[in-house]
């Protein structure tokens, strides 16, 4: 049986932790960053985590993950 692909987009934005959870960067953080607060520059610069909702979705583009 053929190798499946990963898709390229996928996994340089997720990574799957050991748990399941998927983790991601959080958006919002690419410009106008002068009309946002000090204190949501901050929240921001951490990762977030994928709903479990989508995760599935994800994990289908992330065979070996």
């Amino acid at each position: 049986m053929p190798k499946m692909k990963t898709l390229s987009s996928a996994k340089k934005r997720f990574v799957v932790k050991a748990s399941g959870k998927v983790k991601c960067k959080q958006t919002k953080m690419r410009h106008l960053q002068k009309n946002k607060s000090q204190k949501l520059k901050r929240g921001l610069r951490k990762g977030d985590y994928i709903d479990a909702s989508d995760r599935h979705r994800i994990v289908n583009m992330l065979p070996y993950a």
